[in-house]
């Protein structure tokens, strides 16, 4: 039955991202920013409600109260695709998501997310894509979008931790907006690398926001890394060994 389901959903995906991304292919040529921007998470919505009905994979989010009125920077765990779908449909404002460029080449998907106002960088290129999230991120906070920033850089499987980088922490000390940490339990139904759904909650902590002015951003990262992963622990406990607790240094990126 969980492939079954699973099947099921992927094939929802698939029919509805075609025509989905080809309309907002079309739409752009006419409309840009906000407008453009929630036609799309109209098609995220559609998935995380078809992974709830379809494949059984529930959410329930804390801490909503944490969330900044003004500009921020969004630090969340990443553990699979579920959270870059789902985030734009649950946040109230705008999402500009850093991500390496290589996504804007998968077929309609990539396509589409070109014609919004992200942040596609060249990863071989640190110091041309460090100016770019500088200016592009400055200037999407002042249009009033969030940013948001993976800082492990790449999805994590269930009770492990990547590297924390502090591109994310490096741009809140350049602007001086806050950054806020969120944890998230997704591989708990929906591991990296694989569309075989298990039926379950995701957890969503979304922590208060940490002032970033006057401070190191590789300090600031630690404090970041050490709220997402101690979270983690008390969100799903039985993925991490008994006395497991959150070690290593950000990395600068």
């Amino acid at each position: 039955m969980r492939v079954l389901r699973s099947v099921l959903f992927l094939g929802w995906v698939i029919l509805t991202v075609v025509p989905w991304a080809v309309a907002v292919l079309v739409m752009s040529v006419f409309v840009r920013g906000r407008p453009l921007y929630w036609a799309c998470v109209g098609w995220t919505r559609l998935v995380i409600w078809a992974a709830r009905w379809i494949a059984g994979v529930r959410w329930r989010v804390q801490g909503w109260h944490h969330l900044p009125q003004g500009p921020a920077i969004l630090l969340p765990k990443h553990q699979s695709a579920w959270e870059t779908l789902a985030f734009p449909s649950l946040m109230p404002r705008p999402l500009s998501f850093v991500f390496k460029r290589e996504l804007l080449w998968v077929p309609f998907f990539g396509w589409a997310l070109g014609r919004l106002d992200m942040v596609h960088i060249d990863r071989s290129k640190r110091s041309e894509a460090w100016a770019k999230v500088a200016e592009q991120g400055r200037r999407f906070m002042e249009s009033g979008h969030w940013v948001i920033m993976f800082p492990e850089g790449t999805r994590t499987p269930r009770g492990q931790q990547g590297a924390y980088k502090t591109g994310g922490t490096r741009l809140a000390v350049a602007t001086g907006v806050p950054v806020v940490p969120i944890a998230v339990t997704s591989a708990r139904c929906w591991p990296r690398k694989s569309f075989l759904l298990t039926p379950g909650i995701i957890d969503v902590s979304i922590g208060p926001p940490i002032d970033s002015q006057g401070r190191d951003p590789e300090d600031l990262m630690r404090q970041v890394e050490a709220w997402i992963e101690a979270e983690m622990r008390r969100l799903d406990p039985e993925a991490y060994p008994e006395g497991a607790t959150a070690s290593g240094a950000p990395q600068r990126a």
